[in-house]
C-alpha cells in the first residue's frame, strides 16, 4: 500500500474483517481482490480523515481525550451529516452492550464474593 507516510503501511483494517462486512453485505456478488484491496485503503483513508478532523475539533475544545461528540461534529464538518442519525444509533447501541456487560460484570463479582464468603463460613466450622 502507497502511503503519504512511511509508519502508516501498518495501520489498515485487517482484510478478513473487510472480507467478512463484504460476504454479509453482499452475499451472492464476486468481488475481486483489487476492489477488495481498493475498499480497505478507502476504510483506512476514512478512519484516518475522520479521527484526525475529531481530534483538531477535540483540540480546539481544549480536552485531551476525542468524545463520539467530537465524532459526530468531525462528519459534519466534512460533509458526511447524512451518517450522522445512523452513528448515533450504533453509539447507542455500543452504549447499551457496555451497560450490559458492566452489569454481568459486576453480577459475577458479586456471586464470586458470596461463594468466597460461604466458604470462608465453611472453614470457621471446620475449627
Amino acid at each position: 500500500m502507497a502511503s503519504s507516510s512511511g509508519n502508516d503501511d501498518d495501520l489498515t483494517i485487517p482484510r478478513a474483517a473487510i472480507n467478512k462486512m463484504i460476504k454479509e453485505t453482499l452475499p451472492n456478488v464476486r468481488v475481486a481482490n483489487d476492489a477488495r484491496e481498493l475498499v480497505v485503503n478507502c476504510c483506512t483513508e476514512f478512519i484516518h480523515l475522520i479521527s484526525s478532523e475529531a481530534n483538531e475539533i477535540c483540540n480546539k475544545s481544549e480536552k485531551k481525550t476525542i468524545s463520539p461528540e467530537h465524532v459526530i461534529q468531525a462528519l459534519e464538518s466534512l460533509g458526511f451529516g447524512s451518517y450522522i442519525s445512523e452513528v448515533k444509533e450504533v453509539l447507542q447501541e455500543c452504549m447499551q452492550q457496555a451497560a450490559q456487560q458492566a452489569q454481568l460484570a459486576a453480577a459475577s463479582a458479586s456471586a464470586s464474593n458470596q461463594a468466597g464468603s460461604s466458604q470462608d463460613e465453611d472453614d470457621e466450622d471446620d475449627i
